[in-house]
């Protein structure tokens, strides 16, 4: 296996893998919102309900995230 790609493989142990799952998470966040106030306008309670167990596992994803990047500390795989 070549150097890079095996240093492509550990991007997703690396802290600037962890960033860019936290970034893309909390993007989903966004769509979590709209959800919600689609929901709230037309007044529908099984979408309401459906956006926020969606977004009780987005949260519950960043705390996630939030750890691993925590434990990664100064253990960073691009950095070699």
């Amino acid at each position: 296996m070549s150097k890079a790609l095996s240093k492509a493989k550990g991007f997703k142990k690396s802290k600037s893998g962890t960033y860019l799952s936290i970034a893309t998470t909390a993007f989903g966040a966004i769509g979590v919102a709209k959800q919600i106030k689609k929901a709230r306008i037309e007044n529908d309670t099984l979408r309401l309900v459906d956006a926020v167990v969606t977004a009780a596992g987005v949260v519950t994803g960043l705390a996630l995230l939030y750890r691993e990047l925590k434990r990664l500390g100064d253990d960073d795989v691009l950095l070699g």
